[in-house]
Formats: structure tokens, C-alpha cells, sequence
């Protein structure tokens, strides 16, 4: 998960905006959004500028600190949240970027006769087209970093550490009361009953001739 330059880019529209999106006519004192005095259009592209650096900043932490989740679900859901975070972003920066072509094109040069902002207002369009892109494309990475993961060992829920198997161990087919005796053993046995057999028995007789 990179968002370096999301950031970027989500700091020049809102920057942009901020500082020369709002002009004048030599007349007037009140200042009108540059984009064909939309106020709207000015707005869009300040608050999602600010959202969308905001939330580069939240992912650019999540990269930090994703090594450290030792939870399979954990890393799942950030991986996903990515996904669907870059998408979303990659759609509204797509609206904006329509609005704000829009609205440039049908602003009069009447309200504009100093030709102030423009520079600002083109760039602000320019990387808003270069959001969409941006966005889309860290959504398939990031999406194919999920299938990726579930398709390892990694990430999945079935996954047993081959040191904790049980069922892997060597001779677990033998029960604890199934031990065979060794053939020392067995003979040890075997001699001490025929010890015993005799000691039992009437021992020596002597025979008259």
C-alpha cells in the first residue's frame, strides 16, 4: 500500500483551489469560485483535496504498522479496505474531474478579465485526471495482493504449523499402552520363570539302584 502520490496530487488540487481558485472583477469585493462562479465546483475540489490527503496519511500509517498484525482477519480487512478506498477515490476523483473540466469550460472571460488563477484552475483539472488513474491502479494492486494472499498458506484460516501437527509426528500410530517388548526383555522374563518353576517344584530325587 503506497499513497505517496495520492497525497501529492491531493495536495496540489486543494492547494490550488485554496490559493487562486477564488477571483474577482476589478468592480467587485466579494471573490467568486474561478470555475464559472460556482461555488460548488470550488468546494468539491477543496474538501475531497483535504479528504483524500487525509486518508492517504491513515494508509501511509496502516503501512507501517501492517507487518506488525499477527491477526490473519486483520490483514485481510486492511488489505480489502484498500481496495475499496482506492476505488471509491478513483470514482470521485472521475465526478471531479468531469465538474471541474465542465465548469472551466463554460466560465465567461467577462469574470475573469485579468486572467487570474488560471494556471491554478488548470492544474487543479489536470491532477484530478491524474487521480483517476492513480487510484484505479492502486486498487488492482491492491486487489491483486488479496488474491495473492488467499491463495497462500498465509492467509489461510486452515493453516497449521507443521511443528503443532500432531497427526504428522513420527510413529503416531502407536498408542502409549501399545509398546512392544524388545527381545532382551522378553528372554529376562522367560529366565525368571523357569527360575521359579523350579525352585517351586520337588527338586533332586535320588534314585535307588
Amino acid at each position: 500500500m503506497r499513497h505517496n502520490a495520492h497525497a501529492l496530487f491531493s495536495i496540489v488540487i486543494f492547494g490550488c483551489i485554496a490559493n487562486e481558485g477564488y477571483i474577482n472583477r476589478p468592480n467587485e469585493v466579494e471573490e467568486f469560485c474561478i470555475f464559472n462562479r460556482n461555488q460548488n465546483a470550488c468546494n468539491y475540489g477543496v474538501f475531497m483535496g483535504s479528504l483524500a490527503f487525509l486518508c492517504c496519511l491513515a494508509f501511509l500509517a496502516l503501512d507501517v504498522y501492517f507487518p506488525q498484525i499477527s491477526s490473519v482477519k486483520d490483514r485481510k480487512k486492511a488489505v480489502l479496505a484498500d481496495v475499496g478506498v482506492s476505488a471509491f477515490w478513483s470514482f470521485m476523483w472521475f465526478v471531479g474531474f468531469c465538474f471541474l473540466a465542465n465548469q472551466w469550460q463554460v466560465a465567461q472571460p467577462d469574470d475573469n478579465p485579468l486572467r487570474e488563477g488560471g494556471d491554478a484552475a488548470r492544474a487543479a483539472i489536470t491532477f484530478a485526471f491524474f487521480s483517476i488513474f492513480t487510484w484505479a491502479v492502486q486498487s488492482f494492486l491492491a486487489f491483486q495482493r488479496y488474491k495473492l494472499g488467499a491463495d497462500s498458506a498465509l492467509f489461510s484460516q486452515d493453516y497449521v504449523d507443521p511443528s503443532q501437527d500432531a497427526g504428522g509426528a513420527p510413529y503416531s500410530s502407536f498408542s502409549p499402552g501399545d509398546d512392544q517388548e524388545s527381545p532382551g526383555t522378553a528372554a529376562a522374563a522367560k529366565a525368571r520363570g523357569n527360575e521359579a518353576g523350579f525352585e517351586g517344584g520337588e527338586g533332586y530325587q535320588s534314585q535307588g539302584y
